[in-house]
């Protein structure tokens, strides 16, 4: 199966650090997450937490043709509390962890995907900033799922949610002949009444990115823009996120908005086989560690998240073939820099 490589870069960003080796929620690393692309409350990021910004802005350039339109997307992570409760005498009482058919369902913080789109906007024939945008207005909420044994109630996973509000604003401006500045700036406005900041993440959008997709026109590289461009891409502002094109070099119709620093055309290896929320470790080495643990320790990834236990699946799935295919491979850079 052909794998879309704007989806899996984009995917990987949106994951980066959701859990990390040993996959258990015992681990330190595991108990400090949420720390790419976080766009937190305006409130409390005045209140003497400028570490935390509360605006994640992108600007970049556009060359444009005769009908060139731009198209925005903002996706975050949302966090999800996971709680759940065990039937004890017929009524559900919170536990920190429940078994059911072998599989230990543990209390966590999962996330949620959410995306904002606004609609394609014409570029050309405007002579100033153009605005656009749209509201973020996510309500808090939750949800049920039950857990039975041979048909009966064992104990349910809540899930519940934060409220978030906040805002997408859009402009594009001329800067030079058929070159356009696009500025995308995502801000967070939700409440904040003097919480620390474990709880202040539920009401943040983790590992915030912007897509941008243009329609007969190309981005302009911000890491290495043509010298006729050169000073115009120096004069780009961005705040917590890098923009970079992906997709098939030398295509530049999209561009990525990344809060992890990457190159122009990142790409998921083809060797990879699946997400281990960790783009700048060795699969191969995550999949050996993973093997090797012991079967308390295995049970322990699998009861901390259902992504935990995927990875954990995936891996003791895999023939030794496919684990020699993770080894790596031997390029050879020719003179004319091209590599083979």
């Amino acid at each position: 199966m052909q794998v879309d490589p704007i989806a899996a870069i984009t995917r990987s960003v949106l994951y980066e650090g959701y859990i990390l080796w040993p996959y258990r929620r015992s681990a330190l690393k595991n108990q400090r997450r949420w720390t790419f692309g976080g766009v937190y409350p305006r409130a409390y990021s005045e209140a003497n937490h400028a570490d935390d910004a509360w605006l994640m802005r992108t600007e970049c350039l556009l060359e444009v043709g005769a009908e060139p339109e731009v198209e925005v997307s903002v996706r975050f992570l949302h966090v999800v509390d996971r709680q759940i409760a065990q039937c004890i005498d017929g009524e559900m009482v919170p536990v920190d962890a429940v078994t059911v058919d072998g599989v230990t369902h543990a209390a966590w913080q999962e996330a949620t995907e959410r995306e904002v789109r606004i609609p394609p906007l014409r570029v050309r024939g405007q002579r100033r900033s153009t605005p656009a945008g749209a509201p973020i207005d996510i309500e808090a909420g939750e949800s049920h799922e039950s857990l039975a044994d041979a048909d009966r109630p064992v104990g349910s996973i809540i899930r519940r949610w934060e409220a978030i509000t906040g805002a997408v604003a859009v402009s594009i401006e001329p800067v030079d002949r058929r070159v356009y500045k696009i500025r995308v700036d995502v801000t967070n406005g939700s409440a904040w009444s003097g919480e620390q900041r474990q709880d202040v993440l539920r009401r943040t959008m983790v590992s915030t990115h912007v897509v941008l997709t243009a329609r007969d026109a190309g981005f302009v590289s911000i890491t290495d823009p043509p010298a006729s461009l050169r000073e115009l891409a120096a004069a780009c502002t961005n705040i917590g996120t890098w923009p970079v094109l992906v997709g098939s070099p030398p295509t530049r119709d999209t561009m990525l908005s990344s809060p992890i620093i990457l190159p122009d055309y990142p790409e998921v290896a083809p060797q990879s086989s699946g997400d281990f929320f960790d783009g700048g470790e060795i699969d191969q080495l995550l999949v050996l560690s993973v093997l090797a643990m012991t079967d308390q320790e295995q049970q322990q990834m699998r009861a901390t998240d259902p992504r935990a236990r995927e990875i954990l699946d995936r891996c003791q799935s895999l023939s030794v073939e496919n684990i020699r295919a993770l080894h790596g491979l031997n390029r050879e850079l020719r003179r004319d820099g091209s590599v083979v």
